[in-house]
């Protein structure tokens, strides 16, 4: 039975009481009203259609809860994951296009696939790579990238990701002056309401019924505007050419789109026939390369196009006669023409005819149903360029979701297994693939809410997962008039508790490599976002170089007999040292990094004590010992004993004394030179050189007299 539940761990919420049930069911449902609205917001975070957060918030949250070892954590769409999603493939795509959402379901089996191979293979402990003020500065610079990425959301400004976010942001702001003034009045009741709730009821689902209220409200005064127009109808030459250029290529790109498809299914015929190396089929491979090039460089193109005319707001001058009606820039309408009163702004160019946007931005139609379940698209050169992200959201998704999962585990006494969380995180993403969703994780706020709400077992999750169901199956319709700008508000609500910068003071006060370490991740991760992964990249090789450089420059410390007989250091105490004998204690392995300096300042005490005969080395901080530190001990044994010098070791440990011992050390040194603690070598020391010979001042020897 317990080889039963290692692999099917679920196993443990049984047997059931009914008051766990009861218990279980309150939270699953607590839970799911928090969950459907914020996973549609971070869907949109993550820059995929808000219902895709619905299929995230779907099989991921059985799945994960089923085969994961904590039976409080909510796993589903979280902040971090879903701006690292984001962030990423809007570099490669447009967001909430058709071949975003392809790579983010990859992406998802990627990161799952490490997630669960991790597991298996029991490396949990991978992620101690990523240290604590890594993921402090990360996170802070993070949440406050989340925030700002929905600033343009909540003004109802038209914005675009490029390579430089705070070139983005600037652009917002630069157009504050265009703010869409019943958006930000949405955002703001959606966050009052939010913000009132959380104060005044905080068990009262505020996220549910601040996105009720706001839901009614954009239905009833008419929230969203929609038009369309030909591209002939833009009145500005300039803005007509670049709209008339964007639909053109995107001509181009599905022609070359077709070519690629029917040569690639010529290569596959030809490669069945006649082999892999003919001349015909690497011809052909080139062909297809060179069409790849093309279609990248044109959606590349168009994306840039799409940036600039997405900051175009036109005003809809009424046709008279025989004329059209056209679309003027705002400030440039005609003396005389007579406009519909509202600012129009481009949402998609289909074919030959614009999609106006005049209102604030809803959620819109949400499809009926349950996501298809079917194999997510593989494409190696996609793989090969979403590797070092997916890493990067498997180890930082894992640790959110074990740091959460540790805190409760805290309050409920239950052990959690951390190979056995990255087993349940990875079949979740890859089930969630499956499902059409984005990578996903732990939740803290929700894993919370679910712990207040009384969770005993996992059958809280199967809840949840059920709420959703339902909501698929039968609720969408009402979401269709959720305004946008709300969803910005939940997430800025989210995410305003990441936010921590007194913990990165905190890591400077306790130690300045740490301190460094955090700061330099914040400003990384804010200076290369959207490339957050080589953010936290920067962070965790800069901490191990600063670890490596601590460690190649241990605490080394010269001893002198203390007033309680006890031997301390002697610059910190300001104590006598002997000249008779070197005492040293060494504070760290003796490894290939460190032993030059431990080699340099056993001669440097040498040459500063040059009546010394003894040098003892107090080695209780010495943990290893490796074939570098090794050769060095060998070599500087002979160096003193030529000098007339002996080398004395004291509480070497176990294993490093299993080193000497295979290698040949242990004779090298001498059987007699080796001592359990540093007064029993001092008292050899202090019968070998005799004690008439000895100077009355020499206090390091004086409680062997």
């Amino acid at each position: 039975m317990d080889k039963l539940r290692r692999y099917l761990p679920f196993l443990t919420w049984f047997p059931v009481t009914r008051k766990s049930i009861r218990a279980d069911f309150i939270a699953g449902v607590t839970v799911a009203l928090v969950l459907v609205p914020q996973s549609m917001a971070y869907a949109q975070l993550a820059g995929m259609p808000p219902y895709y957060g619905l299929y995230a918030a779907f099989l991921p949250v059985l799945v994960g809860a089923l085969w994961g070892s904590s039976h409080q954590l909510a796993t589903g769409p979280v902040a971090m994951v879903s701006l690292l999603t984001g962030a990423t493939l809007s570099q490669f795509a447009a967001l909430g296009s058709d071949q975003f959402i392809v790579l983010a379901i990859l992406l998802a089996l990627m990161v799952g696939v490490m997630q669960l191979a991790m597991g298996l293979f029991r490396l949990g402990l991978i992620v101690s790579f990523l240290s604590h003020p890594v993921i402090v500065g990360f996170t802070n610079a993070a949440a406050i990238i989340i925030a700002l990425s929905q600033l343009n959301k909540a003004l109802g400004i038209a914005s675009s990701r490029s390579q430089n976010f705070l070139a983005d942001i600037w652009a917002v702001l630069q157009q504050v002056g265009d703010t869409h003034i019943p958006t930000l009045l949405m955002a703001l009741a959606g966050l009052a309401i939010m913000i009132a709730i959380r104060k005044l009821a905080p068990r009262w689902p505020g996220v549910l019924i601040a996105v009720i209220v706001t839901t009614v409200l954009s239905w009833q005064i008419g929230f969203e505007r929609k038009g369309e127009a030909p591209i002939t109808a833009i009145a500005d030459g300039e803005v007509r050419s670049l709209a008339s250029e964007f639909a053109r290529t995107t001509r181009h790109i599905a022609q070359l789109g077709r070519q690629a498809s029917t040569k690639s299914a010529e290569l596959k015929g030809l490669e069945k026939s006649r082999g892999q190396g003919s001349q015909h089929a690497l011809a052909l491979r080139y062909e297809i390369e060179v069409l790849r090039l093309e279609i990248s460089d044109a959606e590349g193109e168009n994306r840039t196009r799409a940036r600039a005319l997405r900051k175009f707001a036109f005003e809809h001058g009424a046709g008279s006669g025989t004329s059209e009606a056209q679309l003027f820039l705002t400030g440039s309408v005609p003396p005389g023409t007579q406009t519909d009163g509202h600012r129009w702004r481009v949402g998609r160019i289909t074919g030959d005819r614009l999609e106006l946007i005049g209102g604030g931005e809803v959620v819109g139609a949400v499809p009926s149903g349950l996501p298809a379940i079917r194999l997510p698209a593989l494409n190696w050169d996609a793989l090969a360029t979403l590797l070092s992200t997916a890493f990067v959201i498997t180890l930082v998704g894992f640790m959110e979701a074990l740091s959460i999962a540790k805190a409760m585990a805290t309050r409920t006494r239950q052990r959690i297994d951390p190979n056995q969380e990255l087993v349940g995180q990875g079949l979740a993403n890859i089930a969630g693939s499956f499902s059409q969703s984005f990578p996903v994780s732990g939740s803290f706020s929700r894993s919370a809410v679910n712990l207040a709400a009384g969770a005993v077992t996992g059958l809280s999750s199967v809840v949840t997962w059920g709420v959703v169901l339902v909501t698929l199956l039968l609720l969408t319709p009402l979401l269709y008039h959720l305004p946008q700008a709300v969803l910005a508000g939940i997430i800025i609500m989210a995410v305003f508790n990441l936010i921590n910068l007194e913990a990165m003071k905190h890591a400077w006060q306790a130690h300045r490599h740490d301190g460094i370490a955090a700061l330099v991740t914040f400003f990384a991760t804010l200076a290369f976002a959207p490339h957050l992964d080589t953010g936290i990249l920067v962070g965790a090789a800069l901490a191990i170089v600063l670890y490596l450089y601590r460690s190649m420059r241990p605490r080394v410390a010269v001893l002198g007999r203390h007033p309680d007989g006890t031997l301390r250091d002697a610059r910190m105490h300001d104590l006598p040292t002997s000249e008779h004998v070197v005492a040293i204690r060494f504070d760290g392995s003796l490894y290939f990094s460190n032993v030059p300096y431990f080699e340099d300042a056993v001669l440097e005490e040498v040459a500063r004590h040059p009546r010394a005969r003894y040098v003892l080395i107090v080695g209780d901080g010495i943990n290893e010992l490796d074939a570098s530190g090794e050769e060095v001990i060998r070599h500087l044994v002979q160096r003193l004993r030529e000098g007339g010098v002996t080398l004395v070791f004291s509480g070497l440990k176990h294993q490093v004394l299993q080193v000497m011992e295979r290698t040949g050390l242990h004779e090298r040194v001498g059987a007699q030179n080796l001592f359990r603690t540093e007064d029993l070598a001092l008292e050899a020391i202090h019968s070998a050189i005799g004690a008439g010979t000895l100077p009355r001042e020499d206090f390091l020897l004086k409680p062997f007299r």
